[in-house]
């Protein structure tokens, strides 16, 4: 036994080889990514990893091998989620053999998500326990825990860390890792094969066990009660490290409930918590499930206490918690003047929006868009990737962007609308795998005349350059083969594709007026990878040529160019010699400083 300083993805990783996992499976998307890649870097050579195609795929993948017996993780973000739903809800009803862990990290915040939706209303819809850790040593603990107790009860079990616990850092003691779980084969029985009729007695079944789940948990040691006092807080996740950090700033005890396994809300644990107090503060970030539970439990056993928290407006909704919103909203519920305690929060850095990084591919790619279709009417319907970055200005070439694969049959729609409009739809290598293809047959199967834009640069670029089919590599270090993009949008039925170089733009915008010139739906697939997976090469420079026009920064955009005393400037630590910059410049004032 060793001690390691982790990050929280890393410490639920090691807890879930140490609980002898056979099986992993996910799709990368912040902040749940670095668990994946966590297990397959210390993987004792047993256990099978690969990133799946979809969250959907990697959750039925995941499924499969419980069915057999072994012990089973999937990891995703919480959009991901929404993507695995259908399976989800169906395998709550069929239940597994061995143990199945649905991992999905929320983003409270949101720092890097579409949506701030909390992941424990789908463990309750879908009658599924969840875990819900408040350190990365807890959830290096909790996550074995998991496992076995899905094991006990027959059911996959969520696991939600948060992005603060999926990203802070904790030292752990690091014991011998676990032996692989035994996975005894897969028996034939008609329990796997879900019909109606055994879909009802299952529902019946599920609503029973909830309660004694519930049991279960309230003698869990992630669910205790400390302290006394006629005022209690209730906390879950990383609420509860701020609200401890707290308390023990103000030297008030304090009757302090931690709640551990949200659903099913332990019942019995929650009674003693509610006896003899007057008032609840519950602190949990985004919905308030842990609140509405006590207030559930409150009304129905006749208790005569306030519940405060989300509903009453004493802590918001939105956004992720810190400490010095914990810090004042305790201080106000206990009587306390919050500012004689010294704040323990950094001060508060500045926004940075995220741009395209300088040498992007997707900045040539856009650009050479809107200049073939300068002056006429266009939509551009954008994905999720780093291309959504595309609506900043000066590009401004994303108009819509909902969730993953969705440009594609957006823009089909906004072409029935409005069909004498040019619409165009960009998606990413890695999302066209992901849920692209679907939207790709729609177009062909009802011939919508819109031009879809491939963008491929060779990698997962927004969550960290991870492989996927295009690339011909896995998770488990193999080489296979490459399934090509453009065979297989020839395949989808297709007639009119176009290869084309963004960063040679003449050929990029010729490709791009003879697709949205044709009569039908078009592909055309940019290939130049992103600068994460090349060394810089060919930096360019801005020479006495220079006018001022400002034309390369106003249209481009790139980080790496800005004026300084009156002159254009590129930042050789930044340039990957796209030369980009070099094809605008109306002068031929930009070109490479190495050659």
């Amino acid at each position: 036994m060793y001690k390691k300083v982790i990050m929280g993805n890393e410490a639920i990783a090691l807890g879930a080889i140490k609980a002898g996992v056979n099986l992993v499976s996910g799709y990368p998307g912040t902040p749940s990514t670095e668990v994946l890649e966590s297990i397959a870097e210390n993987n004792p050579g047993h256990i099978y990893v690969e990133w799946s195609v979809n969250e959907k795929v990697a959750l039925e993948v995941a499924a499969g091998a419980a069915y057999a017996g072994a012990r089973s993780l999937v990891t995703m973000k919480q959009v991901g989620l929404n993507v695995a739903s259908d399976p989800l809800m169906s395998l709550s009803y069929i239940g597994i053999k061995g143990g199945m862990v649905v991992l999905v990290a929320d983003d409270p915040g949101p720092f890097s998500s579409q949506t701030e939706q909390d992941t424990r209303h789908f463990a309750r819809f879908s009658n599924l326990p969840v875990f819900d850790p408040s350190s990365p040593e807890e959830a290096f603990e909790m996550i074995q825990a998991a496992f076995q107790h899905s094991e006990q009860v027959g059911l996959p079990v969520f696991f939600r860390p948060t992005t603060r616990i999926c990203h802070s850092c904790s030292t752990l003691e690091i014991p011998e890792l676990g032996e692989r779980h035994k996975a005894d084969g897969f028996v034939k029985d008609p329990r796997w094969v879900i019909f109606p009729s055994l879909s009802y007695r299952k529902h019946v079944q599920l609503e029973e066990t909830q309660k004694k789940i519930s049991d279960i948990f309230s003698n869990l040691k992630y669910n205790k009660i400390t302290g006394q006092g006629n005022k209690g807080i209730a906390a879950s996740g990383i609420a509860y490290a701020y609200i401890k950090d707290v308390l023990s700033s103000f030297n008030k005890d304090i009757k302090l409930m931690k709640i551990g396994t949200p659903y099913p809300f332990p019942q019995k644990l929650g009674m003693d918590f509610i006896d003899g107090l007057d008032e609840i503060l519950v602190f949990e970030e985004l919905d308030p499930v842990i609140e509405e539970s006590l207030l559930e439990l409150k009304a129905s056993n006749g208790y005569k206490i306030s519940v405060l928290g989300k509903k009453t407006g004493h802590l918001p909704y939105a956004g992720e918690y810190s400490y010095e919103l914990v810090k004042t909203a305790v201080a106000k519920f206990i009587g306390i003047d919050a500012d004689e305690v010294k704040p323990l929060s950094p001060p508060e850095l500045p926004v940075r929006p995220p741009v395209l990084c300088a040498g992007c591919p997707h900045r040539a790619s856009f650009y050479a868009v809107k200049t073939a279709l300068k002056n006429q009417k266009a939509v551009f319907s954008g994905d999720i990737g780093c291309y959504t970055l595309g609506n900043a200005k000066p590009l401004d070439m994303v108009d819509t962007c909902l969730c993953m694969g969705a440009g594609i049959t957006i823009a089909q729609g906004l072409q029935r609308v409005e069909p004498d409009v040019k619409h165009i739809a960009f998606i990413g290598d890695s999302t066209f795998f992901h849920t692209g293809i679907p939207g790709i047959i729609n177009a062909v199967y009802n011939n919508t005349d819109i031009t879809v834009v491939i963008l491929d640069n060779s990698t997962t670029a927004m969550t960290g350059n991870q492989p996927h089919p295009g690339t011909g590599k896995t998770m488990m270090r193999s080489i296979s083969e490459k399934v090509d993009i453009y065979g297989m949008v020839k395949a989808c039925g297709v007639k009119k594709i176009t290869k084309a170089n963004p960063l040679n733009q003449k050929e990029a915008i010729d490709a791009v007026k003879e697709n949205v010139s044709y009569n039908g739906p078009s592909v055309v697939i940019f290939e130049a990878p992103c600068i994460a997976l090349q060394k810089q090469s060919n930096i360019q420079a801005v020479n006495e040529k220079c006018t001022l026009c400002k034309k390369c920064i106003r249209e481009a955009g790139c980080p790496g160019m800005s004026i300084i005393d009156g002159k254009v400037v590129i930042e050789k630590s930044l340039c990957y010699g796209c030369t980009l910059c070099s094809q605008i410049c109306p002068v031929g004032a930009i070109g490479g400083a190495n050659k």
